[in-house]
């Protein structure tokens, strides 16, 4: 008899009641501790904190001790609701309607988190309470703000622990359409700058008196949206950059303000790195500029480069999973914002696979029953061919390199050695015995110069000595590798 499945909505609606808006936790960690420890879990609550920074609550559950380890990641914490008038249903009542559940973070992704949930549950009463191998939940409250505090603390604090992940998925609303479409594999970097343009304050009046910044700043703005940064990868779209806002800072109409500020974002993609990227919008600038304008560009830190996980067997036993539930092949993306896989990829292999992501951030933030349970059943599959998998392959040994590249890596030493062997012969000092400096500087025309004998044999002593024995007075040169493995 099949057990009984849990419900994904129930815990949905729980979570959705918590107004956990970035950084409050607001006792959504609370509710997801109580369900893992009542299903066995062994779970930890820890806070992290930055020097100007508000602290954040994060969580870490596992059951289970073997390999392989599979971990659920996500975030309980909600971009804030803006004018809940303009809401049909309250934000944070969890109301159901016609088969779809309203609230902020309903898609983003309190679902999500969800679905994991109850697709472990379900897993762990088909097995008896215990897992083939460990399960993981990296759930915390600081990915809609800064991330400082969240994901990139957590994976650290968990490997000094000695935890070691294999695989996990991210529960990001990653589908465009419906469950089982999208899966994203990757994701661009993002990089926030201001542009600053310093001019000279003075009576609208009188403009030759004054040198008005926003004719610079507007000017430099168009020369930086003026052409691509890019046309794009294999496998990213072309980066872009586009200006958030315009700040002048002058509450009166008949004063030209002596500074004007724009501040930017960049989308980029693998063709650039944030150090390349800065060179490249500065140079821009610059000439833009032509040395007419005054101007300066204040960089803000990032943490997000981009990234792509490349195709492997995780990525086989997911997209098998989606077939086996939804009858579709997913699309691989990169598109999008960033997320916390780009602090995981670092620690294991990635995959980003949530809910239909059509109204997240909006008003009405919205997720169907329906997909809800679906997105369950995927789960639930991956949680079952991973188990599979996992008992069928040989196991594997963390940071050893195989044979093959063991084999390689000791070929290139020995061949760079050699070369390093033949660029001291060939630039070693002259000898200091007067005989041999005697013999070297003798005309070539001289009898018994070594210059004007046969070729100067370049073989291991055995085979020079053979020569001799058999009276050859010369044999062909031959690389000195020759005698070495036989590998030349």
């Amino acid at each position: 008899m099949n057990p009984p499945r849990t419900d994904p909505t129930a815990l949905a609606r729980d979570l959705l009641r918590c107004p956990s808006v970035t950084p409050a936790e607001a006792g959504a960690l609370g509710l997801i501790e109580g369900v893992l420890k009542a299903a066995g879990f062994t779970v930890h609550r820890i806070t992290f904190a930055d020097p100007g920074t508000a602290p954040v609550e994060n969580l870490y559950a596992r059951i289970g001790t073997a390999s392989p380890h599979f971990a659920f990641a996500g975030h309980v914490d909600v971009v804030p609701p803006g004018e809940q008038a303009k809401w049909t249903h309250p934000p944070f009542a969890g109301d159901i309607a016609d088969g779809t559940l309203y609230g902020r973070g309903a898609v983003d992704m309190k679902g999500g988190i969800a679905s994991a949930l109850a697709a472990t549950l379900d897993y762990l009463a088909a097995h008896g309470g215990r897992p083939k191998g460990s399960i993981s939940f990296l759930i915390t409250g600081d990915e809609e703000g800064i991330a400082v505090n969240g994901t990139v603390k957590l994976v650290q604090w968990a490997a000094e622990r000695g935890e070691t992940f294999d695989h996990c998925i991210l529960g990001e609303p990653s589908n465009a359409e419906t469950i089982g479409d999208t899966i994203k594999v990757g994701r661009r970097g993002s990089l926030n700058g201001t542009l600053v343009v310093t001019g000279k304050q003075g009576h609208v009046a009188y403009p030759e008196r004054a040198e008005n910044p926003v004719r610079g700043l507007i000017a430099l703005m168009g020369a930086l949206m003026a052409s691509p940064l890019d046309h794009g990868s294999a496998q990213f779209d072309a980066s872009n950059l586009e200006f958030t806002s315009i700040d002048i800072g002058n509450p009166v109409v008949n004063l030209i303000p002596g500074e004007a500020r724009a501040r930017f974002n960049i989308r980029f993609n693998d063709r650039h790195n944030q150090t390349s990227l800065k060179a490249l919008i500065e140079k821009r600038a610059a000439d833009a500029a032509a040395g007419r304008i005054r101007w300066h560009i204040e960089w803000e830190p990032s943490n997000a480069d981009s990234f792509v996980i490349k195709p492997g067997p995780f990525l086989d036993l997911v997209c098998a999973a989606i077939r086996d539930v939804t009858g579709k092949q997913p699309k691989l993306s990169t598109s999008g914002g960033t997320s916390d896989a780009r602090f995981i990829k670092n620690y294991c292999s990635v995959l980003e696979f949530g809910l239909v992501g059509q109204s997240m951030h909006q008003v009405d933030e919205r997720t169907t029953v329906a997909d809800l349970a679906t997105l369950t059943a995927v789960y639930r599959r991956v949680l079952g061919i991973s188990a599979e998998c996992a008992y069928e392959r040989q196991p594997v040994t963390r940071n050893r390199p195989s044979p093959d590249k063991a084999h390689r890596a000791a070929r290139q030493g020995r061949r760079q050695r050699d070369r390093a062997w033949r660029e001291r012969r060939r630039h070693r000092p002259p000898s200091t015995c007067p005989r041999r400096r005697a013999r070297a500087l003798r005309p070539s025309s001289e009898p018994g110069n070594a210059r004007t004998s046969a070729p100067k044999l370049r073989l291991g002593s055995r085979r020079r000595r053979d020569a001799r024995r058999v009276g050859r007075a010369s044999l062909p040169v031959i690389s000195p590798g020759i005698r070495r493995c036989g590998r030349w």
